[in-house]
């Protein structure tokens, strides 16, 4: 018999064995104290608790309903440890991070003229995003692209989270692209209010 705690992360409540909180909480503890003197550091720790809550619930079903200690560590394999991402390491843990993750097309509203359809596609094949824009004017100009294009703004869903916005590009959604994308983001917040 085990003792389970109730804990919210990322917004889901879940229940978690005793040892298996102990862990999530040093390895939170440990993050926390790693982008302390980040600007952006409690966007970027709310949205490793928003892609560790998604991983969480993967792994319960009906029939199990409690986060256990190897659930806790597969997801600190999954998303890294500071350790892993420090700078002091150089190269050989940029090389850990560079292998493609899971890939989805979404709807990039980011970079959207209209609905994000061009944008998203752009994103998840990796080509150029005036190319794919002019592929649908031609195909606008067939009477096909309106069609398509419309299509693909119902069916493809939109790109909320960072780890959506991670996985659509096809890059591993842990701790060290979370926190690229954040500050990459704030910076461009930064930028818009300066103009």
């Amino acid at each position: 018999m085990k003792i389970t705690v109730s804990i919210n992360l990322g917004g889901y409540s879940f229940n978690i064995d005793e040892d298996a909180y102990a862990e999530l909480k040093r390895y939170l503890k440990n993050l926390e104290l790693h982008f302390a003197g980040e600007e952006s550091s409690s966007e970027i720790l709310s949205d490793i608790e928003t892609r560790m809550a998604e991983l969480f619930r993967t792994k319960l079903t009906s029939y199990k309903q409690v986060i256990d200690i190897a659930d806790v560590n597969q997801v600190i394999t999954v998303l890294g440890t500071p350790e892993d991402i420090s700078d002091s390491e150089g190269p050989t843990a940029r090389e850990k991070f560079s292998s493609p993750g899971y890939h989805r097309m979404y709807r990039d509203t980011d970079h959207r003229v209209i609905g994000g359809v061009c944008a998203g596609i752009s994103a998840y094949w990796d080509i150029e995003l005036w190319l794919v824009r002019v592929i649908f004017f031609v195909l606008a100009m067939m009477g096909v692209g309106i069609l398509i294009y419309l299509i693909l703004y119902i069916v493809l869903p939109e790109a909320r989270t960072t780890a959506e916005k991670i996985a659509m590009k096809g890059n591993p959604v842990n701790i060290h692209n979370i926190k690229d994308s954040v500050k990459q983001e704030f910076e461009t917040v930064r930028k818009n209010m300066k103009l």
